[in-house]
């Protein structure tokens, strides 16, 4: 197919990258960024542009992958009437393309995606359009990067899907980022915990997460609890979070 991507951050780029081992043509990238633009253009052997007067008309596939809050400037005044557009966001209903062209959807990507990898890892992809025409292209488009992870998903099922990725990814982040603060703090080396925090999400490709629930917390260990509490006193936003933690953890057994 040929594809015009517009945006030129994380997703676009991955997605960029994705297409192209597929075997894609992408005849041309637009964004507002027209360093960051040119930048991919030259990876793909293409051209680009940060003129929206500019975009190429003539492509399959138009996707807009950009920041939730920029879609509607980006696409506010594009008319593509006849081709498929769709945006890669899982929290925003792919009516707001309906302007642009009667064959719009989603093509939203559940991973987390930074422009410098430079191995592109499988990309499950959810796909929603507005009629078979959208339907049919984005599915194709899909499987031809994501073959056994391509599933269908309006915008309820894909927010809800957002909701939980948000908790499995961004907030272990975070928790990731002040166990670091605590163990810099401490003297402690936090490196020591990776082979921790791989076995920990390894188990979950065949094991429900309920099932290896580990730690005081779930054994109801009030001693050791206590002694980590004592420990964690002079860092009062980790205290927080493992009282809540604790709490949750004993309320769900």
């Amino acid at each position: 197919m040929d594809i015009v991507i517009i945006g030129s951050g994380n997703v676009a780029a991955v997605l960029g990258r994705k297409f192209k081992a597929a075997g894609h043509h992408i005849l041309q990238i637009y964004s507002r960024n027209a360093s960051a633009a040119s930048q991919l253009a030259y990876e793909w052997d293409t051209e680009s542009t940060n003129y929206k007067s500019l975009i190429n008309p003539y492509a399959d596939i138009y996707i807009v992958a950009v920041t939730d809050d920029a879609i509607d400037d980006i696409t506010k005044d594009l008319l593509l009437p006849g081709k498929v557009v769709a945006h890669t966001a899982a929290s925003v209903p792919k009516e707001v393309l309906k302007n642009v062209t009667s064959h719009y959807g989603v093509f939203y990507p559940l991973q987390s995606l930074r422009k410098e990898m430079t191995i592109v890892p499988d990309v499950p992809v959810f796909f929603d359009g507005s009629d078979e025409t959208s339907r049919k292209k984005l599915e194709a488009l899909a499987r031809s990067i994501s073959s056994e992870n391509v599933t269908e998903a309006g915008d309820d099922a894909r927010l809800k899907l957002h909701a939980a990725a948000v908790v499995v990814s961004n907030f272990t982040n975070h928790l990731y980022q002040l166990a670091e603060d605590y163990c810099n703090k401490e003297g402690l080396d936090f490196k020591q915990l990776l082979p921790l925090i791989e076995e920990t999400a390894l188990r979950l490709k065949t094991i429900s997460p309920a099932a290896v629930q580990t730690g005081p917390a779930i054994r109801h260990d009030k001693e050791t609890i206590q002694k980590h509490l004592g420990l964690l006193k002079d860092h009062p936003q980790l205290k927080n979070i493992y009282l809540l933690l604790t709490e949750s953890i004993q309320q769900g057994n």
